[in-house]
This record gives C-alpha cells, structure tokens and sequence, in this order.
C-alpha cells in the first residue's frame, strides 16, 4: 500500500462530538417526522456507490471522520467498505476525500444504524467493525446507545458464517455493556484481543488519538456461530 492520504489537503469542517439525539432512535419511533433525520433505506443501488457494481465486503458502523474506512479501502482495493454514520457533516468530508482521492471501493452514507441494515443482504459481509462509539455514560442515556439486541441480530444475519465483528472502546462501563449485549445474544464467540493478536494494521482516528494521550482502550473479536 502507498503512503497514507495527505488529509491536509482536507480541510476538517467544525463537527459537533453529538447529533441530534432524535437521530439515536429510529424513525419508527417518533410520531411526526418535523426534524432533519437521515434516510432509512430499503435497498441501494450499489452500483451507484461502488465502482464495480457490487455489495459491501466490510461495513464500518460509526466510522466517524473516516480515517480507518478511508485507509482500509486503499489497503484492500479488491473489497468494497462501505462506512454509516449518524453526523452528516462527516459523511460529507469522507465524500469529499474519496471524490478528491478517485477512491472507486469506498463510500459512506448519513445513517443511523438503529434503523437495522435491510438494505444489506443476508450472510454477505465478512467483517463488521464498531469502533469507540457514543459511551453515553448517564444510565438515563443507555437506551441512546445503537449497540443493542436489535443491532446484534442485524449484524448476525448480514455477516458470513466465518464473519467477525471488531470492537473497541476506551470506556471500560461501554466494554461491560456490549459483553452483556453479546453474551445475552448467544450469537457470537467473542474475546479479547492484545496487539499482537489484532489482525488490523490500519487505525482509526480515535486509537491514535488513545495511543498519542497515553489512553488504555480494549479491543474484542467476535465470531459468528
């Protein structure tokens, strides 16, 4: 792989750390629709995202400023990544970078996974990553939190029968709350994994920014059963 992109050619626009918090609900839910809430789609024309035409190989749910997604698509230009996230301003800045970089296997859409992923077909993705999502901390705010029952069938179904789920986090409450999701689920063997066992080069935005400030994060592997 070449060197990474010059994201300074890409100015960072000022991005607020949290949406709308109508936005970590899904649109079922609410009774009228008079605020600005992203698409939920049925299906996608993947050919209009990818420049070969086909599905997502990898899904990044979350994928924040897009670091990890941006750089995973130019390490595996042979697979397709497709990255949601719920804040549109970075979606926008991800697109400016793969049209500014002619990036033809990556894209990312304005979405809020609590909405499921229908759109994506069953046993099709190989890997899921969900990398240091919204702690939201308050117990008040838990049921603001996207990793849920729901979202873990979601993920089941769309991964192949060999499909691993990657988590990270740098809040230890987060870890113990998606270990009980995982473990109420029954759908994946899972475990903890050090750095000589993580099988990722590529890094996120937020691990650089974990290992810069010398902030201790924890890594899982989950493996479908």
């Amino acid at each position: 792989m070449t060197k990474f992109i010059d994201y300074t050619k890409y100015p960072v626009p000022r991005i607020r750390h949290h949406a709308n918090p109508v936005l970590y609900f899904p649109l079922k839910q609410h009774k009228g629709n008079n605020f600005y809430y992203p698409p939920v789609y049925e299906e996608l024309e993947w050919d209009e995202l990818f420049q070969n035409g086909k599905m997502p190989d990898m899904l990044d749910i979350g994928c924040g400023l897009g670091r990890f997604l941006l750089e995973m698509s130019r390490g595996n230009s042979d697979k397709n990544i497709l990255g949601l996230e719920v804040r549109q301003s970075a979606v926008q800045w991800i697109q400016g970078v793969v049209q500014g970089e002619s990036l033809a296997n990556v894209e990312a859409l304005w979405y809020s996974a609590v909405n499921g992923l229908g759109f994506i077909d069953t046993g099709s993705i190989e890997k899921v990553f969900y990398f240091f999502p919204d702690p939201w901390v308050k117990k008040k705010h838990y049921k603001r939190r996207a990793f849920s029952a729901e979202l873990l069938k979601e993920i089941h179904r769309v991964l192949k029968p060999k499909g691993k789920l990657y988590l990270m986090t740098d809040v230890p409450e987060v870890d113990e709350y998606q270990q009980n999701v995982l473990a109420e689920s029954a759908l994946f063997n899972y475990e903890y994994t050090e750095t000589d066992k993580w099988d990722l080069e590529i890094k996120s935005n937020h691990e650089l920014f974990c290992e810069d400030k010398g902030i201790p994060f924890i890594r899982m592997i989950c493996f479908k059963k």
